[in-house]
């Protein structure tokens, strides 16, 4: 699967939760955020890498408690 693609739609995931109007969706947008960064560590872990790349640092936050 196409990194940059992945890249993106975490971002987007994660622009979309920030600016959720309610807590569900908040949540579902999180969730979103999560799935995508396993699949981007999944697809990173499947290349052969030099010594010198280190894995980018994905934002994953929580949902404050009610």
């Amino acid at each position: 699967m196409d990194l940059n693609y992945l890249f993106h739609r975490h971002q987007v995931s994660l622009m979309r939760a920030d600016e959720a109007g309610c807590n569900e969706a908040r949540w579902a947008h999180e969730q979103l955020a999560q799935s995508y960064a396993r699949l981007i560590e999944q697809n990173r872990a499947d290349r052969p890498h030099g010594p010198a790349r280190r894995p980018a640092n994905l934002a994953i936050r929580s949902i404050p408690a009610l």
